[in-house]
């Protein structure tokens, strides 16, 4: 299939199953979308198992990994994802709680991937390398599915404002930490990993990684504020909505690729860029036509890539090894994932605890609405081939689809239980 045709199956799958959502089932869109995609995956390997002549889950296996959902995700659709996700998170949000946010995209996230990663190493024997990186790609929150889920989830914009913007963050910080895990766990892949190898120390392996995490992480971020302070210069200088759509539009594309191309994290590019176009652009450098046009656009262009994201995660079933050892794994790394969302939400909060006032409703509120979604399978996804892949992409598949629809449909009911608004101010 040509990647034209490709890109009109997926828009009108998801219109489709969107429809049918709306009429039948009335779920949020964007979970109701993966529900449907996911159920009519499971019928078709069912209806495989009654006619196996038919060979139908093989043909549909061939169709769904011909399209490369890391590639079409990491590469393409998540650069729009995250600039869009940042462009309607307030600076001033963020700024009231900066030592939140820096704390659990930070030291949250570490102690996260260690949490999962060494009680998978010891749950099914992985070597404690590779089994971090599993930590690593499961850790972070996902953007997408956070922004995606809890704009339907009734939650006072505030609590929305503050677990989005938190995962924004913590989402690039996670993916310069599964590029640098990536490096010692497969050093053949990477030429840190084997600049650090020749010098045969450990100390060289860590050095190597801080580098790598220096630039990455800060580089990304300089390369956001830089591309997008300068954008919002030239777009000051025009008052043409139309034009001025098509300069947001480019920074994010071009922007991300320039950020590939530098070796930098594009994610934190991505983020960083769109946050200062949507505050400080937005403010001083667009009429309230372009705001309006920017703003209704970008959330088009968000409900759209969402509702494909999430019918390609439901049909990533097919990609997934569903073997009787793996599916017990991955029951108990749901329970893992969720223990080490736990460290990376309580710590921070109890740390800061002493200098500033927390109600009792942020802890659970902010684990339970932590979500994952496609940006850990497509990370499983790009993981070299080795004995352990399957392990890690039936157990990251379990994950995100449990994340997204039972934490998803039931995020509401936490907050509504804790608290509708816990005060992070």
């Amino acid at each position: 299939m040509t990647v034209l045709q490709i890109a009109s199956a997926l828009i009108v799958l998801a219109g489709a199953f969107g429809a049918i959502n709306y009429l039948f089932l009335k779920l949020p869109s964007a979970i109701g979308i993966l529900v449907v995609a996911l159920l009519a995956s499971l019928v078709l390997l069912g209806l495989d198992l009654l006619f196996p002549a038919l060979n139908m889950a093989d043909e549909m296996r061939r169709t769904v990994t011909s399209v490369d959902f890391s590639d079409a995700l990491l590469e393409g659709m998540l650069g729009l994802l995250l600039f869009a996700g940042a462009l309607h998170v307030k600076l001033s949000d963020l700024r009231a709680q900066w030592r939140v946010v820096v704390l659990m995209a930070t030291l949250g996230v570490g102690l996260s991937t260690a949490v999962v990663g060494f009680g998978f190493s010891w749950l099914t024997g992985m070597p404690i390398a590779i089994a971090l990186v599993f930590g690593a790609l499961v850790s972070p929150t996902d953007p997408v599915a956070v922004l995606g889920v809890l704009r339907e989830a009734n939650l006072r914009k505030s609590l929305e404002t503050k677990i989005a913007g938190e995962s924004l963050f913590n989402d690039g910080v996670g993916y310069v930490v599964f590029l640098v895990l990536v490096g010692i766990a497969f050093p053949s892949l990477s030429s840190h990993g084997a600049e650090a190898g020749s010098h045969g120390g450990e100390t060289s392996v860590l050095a190597g990684a801080l580098v790598l995490f220096v630039q990455e992480a800060v580089g990304g971020a300089v390369l956001g504020i830089v591309l997008g302070w300068l954008t919002f210069r030239v777009m000051r200088r025009i008052d043409d909505y139309a034009l001025e759509v098509l300069i947001t539009l480019g920074l994010a594309f071009g922007g991300y690729e320039l950020a590939v191309a530098l070796h930098v994290s594009a994610p934190i590019m991505a983020v960083c860029a769109g946050l200062l176009i949507g505050d400080v652009g937005s403010k001083y450098g667009m009429s309230d036509e372009t705001r309006k046009y920017v703003d209704a656009f970008w959330k088009m262009i968000d409900e759209i890539l969402n509702a494909v994201l999430f019918l390609m995660i439901g049909f990533e079933v097919f990609a997934v090894a569903f073997e009787f050892d793996f599916i017990v794994a991955g029951a108990a790394s749901i329970a893992l994932a969720l223990l080490g969302r736990l460290t990376a939400v309580a710590v921070p909060v109890l740390l800061l605890q002493p200098f500033r006032a927390f109600s009792g409703g942020v802890i659970p509120i902010m684990t339970w609405g932590g979500l994952k979604g496609g940006i850990s399978v497509a990370l499983a996804l790009s993981l070299p081939d080795s004995e352990w892949k399957p392990l890690i992409l039936t157990a990251t598949y379990m994950i995100v689809i449990f994340s997204i629809i039972v934490q998803g449909l039931t995020v509401t009911k936490v907050a509504n239980r804790f608290g509708r608004a816990p005060d992070l101010m």
